[in-house]
C-alpha cells in the first residue's frame, strides 16, 4: 500500500534538512529554527482563513496546501512525526469535540 500523501511530504521535507539552502526553500526555512517556522506556519495559517473567508474555492486549495506543507515543517523542526499526531487523533475518536475541549487542561 502506498503512503498517505502527508507521510510522503514529511519524508520529503526531512530529506531536504541537509540540503544547501541556496537551492531548497524547505532547507532553508529549516535553518532559520523552530520560532521562523512557527512565524511562517501563523502567517499561513491566515492566509489560509483569509481565503476561506473569500468563498474562493481554489485560493482555498492553494493556501491549505500551503498550511499543511508549513505545518509539516514545524512538526520536522520540532522532532514530531506524522504518526505521533495520527495516534492523537485516534485517541479523540469517537469522542465529542465539546468534551475534548473540556478534558483538556487549562493553562
Amino acid at each position: 500500500m502506498d503512503a498517505h500523501a502527508l507521510d510522503r511530504l514529511f519524508a520529503t521535507i526531512l530529506a531536504r534538512r541537509g540540503a544547501s539552502a541556496k537551492k531548497s526553500y524547505t532547507a532553508r526555512l529549516m535553518n532559520a529554527g523552530l520560532q521562523q517556522c512557527a512565524k511562517k506556519l501563523g502567517e499561513e495559517g491566515v492566509e489560509a482563513a483569509l481565503a476561506a473567508a473569500s468563498g474562493k474555492k481554489n485560493d482555498l486549495i492553494s493556501e491549505s496546501a500551503d498550511l499543511i506543507y508549513h505545518l509539516l515543517v514545524v512538526w520536522a523542526v520540532a522532532g514530531i512525526k506524522p504518526h505521533s499526531i495520527y495516534e492523537e487523533l485516534e485517541k479523540r475518536k469517537g469522542r465529542s469535540g465539546l468534551a475534548e475541549k473540556r478534558a483538556r487542561k487549562r493553562i
